[in-house]
């Protein structure tokens, strides 16, 4: 599939951008970035490939860049939008395995997902993100496998039906109501796994465990609660598995 494009938010990405544009690049030659306010040079280091640079005056979260840049990709008309983090954890020359899957069913939200490799990844991140499936997989009434990976592949289709803007500034919060939204409007997830990349010359991760976990418990309460809980939806999360499509 050719009518796609890329979104990368960043923010502070200097020691990385570069690489993952340049990937990102020879898969498509629609890469946006999206520049939230960084204070270092990454606007400049964009400026230097041939993708979109979209930079935004304040700092606004990963959720506001994300929606900026899809805002932007709408409009230019595309099938679908793959999303990738600008630290260098994900890697562009994996796009084709969410393209594959798209292509055959386009009513997937496809899920790049740390499935390979997990103890590369700090112990507190996976309890963190053993929780996240947890919460995020019963108010979306699908089993989860990695709610919290940013790269991902959006219909556009679905996109187009969700209601921007969204109100939480953190990414995380964001891509796990994303998750529960899609389930509601009939999405499927796929989840196609990929190696658990942590290298050593990326910035320091956004993520904060306690804080960002409790912002996403939070967010998927006010959704049970607007659903009298959805207990099926519980007991499909746990008894179901998550579509893992293997190679």
């Amino acid at each position: 599939m050719k009518n796609f494009a890329v979104v990368i938010p960043a923010y502070n990405e200097t020691l990385t951008i570069t690489q993952v544009v340049s990937e990102a690049l020879k898969q498509t030659s629609l890469v946006i970035v999206v520049n939230d306010a960084s204070e270092d040079d990454t606007a400049e280091l964009v400026r230097k490939t041939n993708a979109i640079l979209m930079d935004l005056p304040v700092n606004g979260g990963k959720a506001k860049a994300l929606q900026a840049g899809f805002e932007r990709a709408l409009k230019l008309g595309v099938e679908a939008i793959v999303t990738l983090d600008g630290d260098a954890q994900h890697s562009p020359l994996d796009i084709p395995k969410l393209l594959a899957h798209y292509e055959k069913n386009s009513k997937d939200l496809c899920i790049a997902s740390r499935l390979k490799d997990r103890q590369n990844a700090p112990r507190s991140r996976r309890i963190a993100n053993s929780i996240a499936d947890f919460w995020v997989g019963w108010a979306a009434g699908r089993p989860i496998a990695d709610s919290q990976s940013g790269f991902r592949l959006y219909p556009a289709s679905l996109l187009n039906k969700l209601h921007f803007p969204y109100e939480n500034k953190s990414g995380f919060v964001f891509e796990s109501e994303v998750l529960v939204d899609a389930a509601h409007l009939n999405y499927g997830f796929a989840f196609i796994p990929i190696d658990t990349v942590y290298a050593d010359n990326r910035r320091a991760s956004h993520f904060r465990a306690g804080f960002d976990i409790t912002q996403i418990t939070f967010m998927v309460a006010k959704k049970l609660f607007k659903k009298g809980m959805n207990l099926p939806g519980l007991v499909r999360s746990l008894t179901k598995n998550p579509k893992i499509i293997q190679d």
